[in-house]
């Protein structure tokens, strides 16, 4: 189904917002720090080396929820570019 410019632009607002409540984020992923070490670490590349911090165990469930928004924020990220390609083109009809 075609839809208009001010509908396509109507979504781009809505997916702003979405982003807007998903900046509350950690970038990396959780891991344990092995079998005979309890604990839990945040993993992360970052300018080509791979960084690690431990996680105390009452942040643990934050921290993945900040990772989980992490992910939807790299997701919604994605649709606005979409969003803003089709705009764009549509605008120059």
């Amino acid at each position: 189904m075609a839809r208009t410019v001010y509908e396509l632009q109507q979504s781009r607002e809505l997916l702003c917002r979405q982003i807007v409540e998903h900046w509350d984020i950690l970038i990396g992923s959780v891991s344990t720090k092995g079998p005979k070490r309890p604990g839990f670490n945040l993993t992360c590349k970052r300018d080509g080396l791979t960084r690690t911090r431990h996680i105390r165990k009452p942040d643990l469930e934050q921290v993945r929820r900040m990772t989980a928004r992490y992910k939807k924020l790299k997701q919604l990220i994605h649709k606005l570019s979409d969003l803003n390609w089709l705009i764009l083109t549509r605008q120059s009809e």
